[in-house]
């Protein structure tokens, strides 16, 4: 079968097959005359890089909701744009998030640009997402490849060099299926099958429509594919967070630096985070250390802090931070780690 040939039989599978996602035009709204909105495209590819679908669904939404458009995105206040991303984690995409709506704004009108080195210009858009934007937003037939797509063109073509270092003859095979009509949902047919079919473990072969051109799958191996470098051990880390609570109800928060890990974000002030942290409470105050650790794993490492809290009277003169009045405090504002500090903080302070 020719490269042409596994295209369209993989466009066939798709037409009939397709998810239903909440940012997806799919090929029964394009039989209709519905186009992609460049603007839903761009949101749904930041928040699922590296997060799943399932994940990322309902943030989609409530985003979508509160933010239509990218003008509307470009004019929201930082904080609350960081606090609706808290949760979804990698909040640099957060960050950049802003910097590229409101570069879209001042640069180009409110319009995303329509080909990829344009969209490779703005912030926060790598070879990825301009390339997935241009395909299914504008039809560029530009070759889109994530983790699904590595995945299905490893077994298709039985690609045993291992990853990462296989990602440049990845790409170039998955550049030969590339068609110059309908290259986004080609793109997002190889996502889908990736997803769905020729899935990590136990794919689900006899379900596939490239079994009868698939290499792998001829020579027994696909499960096996592709092949991945082992990953070095994740060392582990430790800090101290400290928790403090005013005699009004009022929480000590401080936002995070705008580099680094959770940058922008609100969070109980902490030490560094090291193999021997230096402590670092943000006023003398009588300390009490909880009973129970914060456990939370990073990309790089795991983390595991020390929690301690502390009672304030009304006139507490922090060093760093903030109070936030109780009725206005959400944890759900807080990314994943701070709301474990939180949990653990609120079961001590009530003990107390």
């Amino acid at each position: 079968m020719r490269d042409e040939e596994i295209s369209a039989a993989l466009l066939v599978w798709y037409d009939r097959h397709a998810r239903v996602l909440p940012w997806r035009v799919g090929p029964e709204d394009r039989k209709a005359g519905l186009r992609p909105d460049p603007y839903r495209v761009w949101l749904s590819e930041i928040m699922l890089q590296q997060t799943t679908v399932a994940a990322v669904r309902d943030y989609f939404r409530r985003f979508t909701a509160r933010w239509p458009d990218v003008v509307a995105l470009a004019a929201a206040d930082d904080g609350e744009v960081m606090a609706e991303w808290a949760g979804l984690g990698y909040y640099a995409r957060a960050r950049n998030l802003l910097k590229c709506a409101r570069a879209v704004v001042a640069e180009h009108g409110g319009r995303f640009p329509e080909s990829r080195d344009e969209l490779l210009a703005l912030p926060g858009i790598g070879p990825y997402t301009s390339a997935a934007i241009a395909a299914i937003a504008f039809d560029e037939p530009a070759t889109v490849v994530d983790g699904n797509v590595e995945r299905v063109i490893a077994r298709l073509f039985a690609v045993e060099a291992a990853l990462p270092g296989a990602k440049p003859d990845l790409s170039a095979l998955a550049a030969r299926l590339t068609p110059r009509d309908r290259p986004g949902d080609h793109a997002q047919a190889m996502m889908d099958l990736g997803a769905t079919i020729c899935t990590p473990k136990t794919p689900a072969c006899a379900l596939c429509p490239l079994r009868p051109v698939c290499r792998a799958h001829a020579a027994g191996i696909a499960a096996n594919l592709p092949r991945k470098v082992p990953k070095k051990a994740k060392p582990t880390r430790r800090g101290v967070a400290y928790v403090a609570r005013r005699e009004d109800g009022a929480l000590l928060l401080e936002r995070r630096p705008e580099r680094g890990l959770l940058g922008g974000m609100l969070g109980w002030p902490g030490s560094d985070w090291s193999e021997e942290p230096a402590p670092a409470p943000p006023l003398d105050a009588c300390w009490t250390e909880a009973p129970a650790e914060v456990r939370h794993t990073f990309t790089h490492f795991h983390l595991v802090l020390t929690v301690m809290t502390a009672r304030l009277p009304a006139d507490a003169a922090p060093e760093r931070g903030n109070f936030h009045p109780r009725a206005s405090f959400r944890p759900a504002d807080l990314p994943t780690l701070m709301r474990k500090v939180h949990d653990v903080a609120r079961s001590a302070l009530e003990a107390d």
